[in-house]
């Protein structure tokens, strides 16, 4: 069973063993509007925490996509590469960004669970 954990830059990650599923969270895709491109990182690359991993543009605005956790990609969502609509139909499903195997397993304990993100993007 998957947890999922949330970061104050609106990501979420699906958390499985040593590995998770990145990507933005319905409230940022709200704030975002229509998604029109994504920049995703390449497979094999290392981010620490805090890195910027991708790029999300939409029709209002562009916005990084920063890197919750040390990691290494381990797979890019290409679905979402040819059709970005994804992440605004599905962000949280079929609009996934990108995963990495997890460096510092520690560090999701200082992230959110989603009773504390309802809270904190409320008073977004």
């Amino acid at each position: 069973m998957a947890t999922i954990h949330y970061t104050e830059d609106h990501e979420w990650l699906s958390v499985e063993a040593d590995s998770a599923t990145i990507g933005i969270t319905q409230h940022a895709q709200d704030a975002l509007g229509d998604v029109v491109f994504v920049d995703l990182p390449e497979v094999g690359r290392h981010f620490a925490a805090k890195d910027v991993a991708g790029v999300v543009e939409s029709v209002k605005a562009a916005a990084d996509v920063y890197m919750p956790v040390d990691g290494a990609i381990i797979e890019v969502n290409e679905a979402l590469r040819a059709d970005p609509s994804l992440a605004n139909s599905d962000p949280q499903g079929a609009g996934w960004f990108f995963k990495v195997r997890l460096s510092k397993p520690a560090q999701l304990d200082a992230l959110m669970d989603e009773s504390a993100y309802r809270s904190f993007s409320a008073g977004a």
